[in-house]
């Protein structure tokens, strides 16, 4: 069973071919043929079938769907049935337009086109609503729309921060202080029906021309004329109900199974494992035929290092790439079924002076902590480009990690510097908090007690002229020790402040912290000094928080007419400039934290040069010469335009690594070292590979060939598990740490195609019915849904994939003569009473294994499954 598409599936990305003019006349055209194919489909003589078939829809190859997500409680997003949903296409532009899909029109089930600046939680829950409506395609709105956009959270991560009833209850859920007061929740809530964004305008283009010349009614009054242009999306999701739920099913594994899973549920770095709890977290037998390897090393595209048994540890999910997960399979399978995923990553980390990676700081010993989040989120799958919501902060962290190493004595500072980039803090932070439990879990190089300082970058792009707000935990500072130690922070920040050409300002102490991955740590430990900066005093300044819209044009990302992208990567924009004064100011600040001297701060400047092409690269194309020449010769394929920050379920993502490379090359040095030696450092004295990480890189053009200069580069960059601690702990009902899964799917699709009139579906004398059914049927009769009583010989192909040769299917209901067989859709397989159906019917399945009484629906809660009867002597099958 397949999981979802990789970041790079074709037909998802909107850098895919097809999007300029000639894309468009090419659309135009195949929409043109489609009535012609339509005669010939209806003509057609069976052996010509399979090409007909394929010749009759008009693919849309530049979509984004909406799936589903999981946690302890609760599912959110949304599916199709397994075989895709259709529906008559209908545009609304206006909201006047829905009442014709609502209530009005005579062909039902309706497929909506809706205009990006109607795509709100009112108009989306009365769609919800209506069960004359099969589906949604969003064109997104251009601009973005002036009065904002958020389907997040008013309240982001409610109930996984700081505040709770055992510690500042006042502040508890967001009491008082509304942080993203445009959030609808929309991404929260769960659709029965497939939602897509159209990303290609000349798609969307030929859905409206497809819909004016077929669906629209000839006069005032009238029914439209068939054949009418219609649209099927599929995107099926494999898991149901909640995290608990698809964990159990993926996790459950019998003592006779042939491969029974393997142990590691956390992730292994250069030999050095996180995660793994003993032999075997699975529920193995002594009789196992291959017992439970524990990962020790990584692998990638099927090239594996350290494992025990070799192959043990790849499985290829999303992209083929994965570090050390588990291999977890249902009771009693031969094969794994894995109906989900963790969502997961990597932290990545570096700091100032080398750490060792494999040895532990003395207790005794302080640092400075500075951190940012990286991944962003949206209503759709892998489009979350971030830009205010996380990428402005992280590049400003990148830029002041270069200013402050280049800094003169930045070596021999008293205390050493932690820049953290963390991933998954969308997602009830799972970045932050992984970290904190390794540290007090003595899993990384340094424990929470070792942290002297925290200074955390929130949402800084879009401050109000040069003020910048410093929050901190009204809470804890009623210490006075404290109370002291965040004083001398914000102490650092003002003084700081004047040089960079910014103004700091406190929003007053009877304010709670935003959500911040400080939250988690103060969690963690109480009395940890931390500030977050911030371009908000109260609510977010970003009307597009977790949405499509945060993008480079929401930050004033501009750039003049008629620059080649080689230009625009090196031109330095207004934003540029103003996020680099932040930069600067935070580098000067960590200097002085530090125990740097007074003085000698003023010449630390953040490179404006760096910070726009950061801002290129990570908004608007990585595929950038820059990008090119610091990431390995095997990366080649991260690099893209539009890049997205969702942490989803393969890591390490494109974000990910493209950080990790940019980082190094910021912040490490070139070494003297062959490509041999620098792809094994341990073999060469001197290397310190406890200290250094080592990467051979591209390197820039050899001037204008097309050859490049590759070379070593040696930094302290390394990554961390970005895990929940509830996968590795098991306690998928966790109320303390994220449990947040994707979904497994197995194909997303969208196509246009034109629907027949219901006096063509069936169609006697050998000739072939296309109607609402997408699969091909042998001669005889043309195809349509079986119906108690039909007769006849011909054979069709059974709902969800199932081939009913002499038997018609649909739904079972009460009284139904022999209907004794049911249908799961899940695992598209026969059963007894296996499916949906709860008080229909008088028998209940139980797991799906027990037959129901004759005519009876069973259900399945964990599989939601749909439940089929056979008609009476049904004979047609719907293809």
């Amino acid at each position: 069973m397949a999981a979802g598409p990789g970041r790079g599936c074709p037909g998802t990305g909107r850098d895919s071919p097809g999007t300029g003019r000639d894309s468009l006349g090419m659309l135009r055209n195949s929409l043109r043929m489609l009535r012609a194919l339509l005669v010939a489909a209806l003509a057609a003589a069976p052996a010509g079938g399979n090409s007909v078939h394929r010749k009759i829809y008009i693919p849309l190859n530049h979509t984004a769907p909406c799936v589903r997500l999981l946690n302890a409680t609760h599912q959110i997003g949304c599916q199709s049935s397994l075989s895709g949903d259709t529906g008559v296409i209908h545009v609304v532009e206006r909201e006047q337009d829905l009442e014709w899909a609502l209530a009005e029109g005579p062909h039902p089930p309706y497929m909506i086109l809706l205009d990006g600046s109607l795509f709100s939680r009112e108009i989306l829950m009365r769609l919800k609503g209506s069960s004359r409506i099969s589906g949604l395609a969003v064109a997104a709105a251009s601009p973005a729309p002036a009065q904002g956009f958020s389907p997040g959270l008013k309240c982001p991560n409610d109930g996984f921060g700081l505040y709770s009833d055992a510690y500042g209850p006042q502040f508890a859920h967001c009491n008082g202080s509304e942080w993203n007061p445009d959030g609808s929740g929309l991404s929260y809530e769960d659709f029965p029906f497939p939602i897509f964004l159209l990303q290609d305008a000349n798609e969307t283009q030929l859905i409206k021309e497809c819909f004016r010349a077929h669906n629209l009614p000839p006069a005032p009054g009238a029914a439209p004329q068939f054949p009418l242009c219609a649209l099927q999306l599929l995107a099926h999701m494999h898991a149901a109900a909640s995290t608990v739920t698809c964990m159990r099913r993926s996790s459950l594994q019998s003592a006779f199974s042939i491969n029974p899973g393997q142990c590691c549920t956390g992730a292994a770095l250069g030999g050095l494992q996180w995660g793994c709890t003993g032999a075997a977290l699975g529920l193995q037998s002594t009789f196992s035929i291959n017992p439970g390897q524990c990962c020790t090393g990584g692998c990638t595209g099927g090239l594996q290092w350290g494992c025990i048994s070799p192959g043990q540890c790849c499985m290829g999910l999303h992209g083929g790439l994965q570090w050390g997960r588990s291999s977890l399979q249902s009771a009693f399978s031969i094969n794994p079924e894995i109906v989900c995923d963790p969502l997961l990553d990597y932290n990545v980390w570096s700091s100032l002076q080398p750490i060792n990676a494999s040895a532990r700081l003395p207790p005794e010993q302080r640092l400075v902590l500075a951190a940012t989040r990286v991944d962003s989120h949206s209503f759709f799958w892998n489009v979350a480009p971030g830009a205010e919501a996380a990428v402005g902060s992280f590049v400003v962290l990148l830029a002041a990690a270069q200013a402050l190493q280049a800094a003169p004595g930045s070596q021999r500072l008293p205390r050493n510097v932690l820049f953290v980039f963390f991933q998954g803090e969308s997602f009830d932070y799972i970045g932050s908090s992984r970290l904190a439990f390794d540290m007090e879990h003595d899993k990384f190089p340094l424990r929470l007690e070792n942290i002297g300082a925290f200074l955390e970058l929130g949402q800084v792009a879009l401050r109000n002229d040069s003020v910048l707000w410093m929050h901190t935990d009204p809470i804890s500072r009623r210490n006075e020790s404290v109370e002291s130690q965040v004083q001398s922070l914000l102490s650092a920040l003002r003084a700081a402040g004047p040089g960079a050409g910014l103004s700091l300002r406190e929003p007053g102490q009877s304010q709670p912290l935003p959500p911040s991955a400080l939250q988690r740590f103060l969690r963690a430990r109480r009395g940890l000094p931390g500030v977050l900066l911030a371009d908000h005093r109260g609510a977010f300044r970003n009307r597009y928080f977790q949405s499509i819209y945060d993008t480079a044009e929401s930050l004033g990302l501009r750039y003049p007419e008629g620059l080649s992208p080689e230009q625009r990567l090196e031109f330095v924009t207004d934003t540029a400039q103003a996020l680099a004064q932040v930069a600067t100011l935070v580098a000067r600040a960590l200097f002085s934290l530090a125990g740097g001297a007074a003085g000698a701060a003023e010449s630390i400047r953040a490179d404006p040069k760096t910070v726009t092409r950061l801002l290129y690269g990570f908004l608007l194309n990585s595929n950038n010469s820059w990008f090119q020449s610091v990431i390995k010769p095997d990366q080649r394929g991260i690099l893209g335009p539009f890049p997205q920050h969702y942490v989803a379920v393969s890591s390490p993502t494109n974000t990910t690594q493209l950080l990790q490379a940019v980082l190094g090359n910021l912040t490490g040095a070139s070494a003297n070292l062959s490509r041999e030696q620098c792809q094994e450092p341990g073999k060469t004295p001197g290397t310190l590979p406890e200290l250094y990480e080592y990467w051979w890189v591209q390197g820039p053009l050899d001037g204008n060939s097309s050859s490049r200069i590759p070379g070593c580069v040696r930094s302290g960059v390394r990554l961390s598990p970005a895990l929940s601690p509830a996968f590795e702990l098991r306690r998928w009902d966790s109320r303390e740490f994220s449990t947040w899964t994707e979904s497994r799917w197995k194909d997303v699709r969208a196509r246009l195609f034109l629907v027949a009139s219901r006096e063509l579906e069936v169609t006697p004398g050998g000739t072939r019915g296309q109607g609402w059914g997408h699969g091909d049927g042998d001669t005889g009769m043309g195809w349509r849904r079986g119906q108690p009583g039909d007769t006849g010989t011909s054979r069709g192909q059974g709902h969800g994939d199932q081939t009913g040769t002499g038997t018609g299917w649909k739904q079972g209901q009460p009284g139904d003569r022999d209907g004794t067989q049911g249908w799961d859709r899940d695992r598209m397989e026969t059963g007894t009473a296996r499916g949906h159906g709860d008080g229909t019917g008088t028998a209940r399945g139980q797991g799906g294994d027990r037959q129901g009484d004759t005519g009876t629906q069973g259900s399945d809660r964990d599989i939601q499954g749909t439940g089929t009867a056979r008609d009476t002597e049904g004979t047609q099958g719907w293809g």
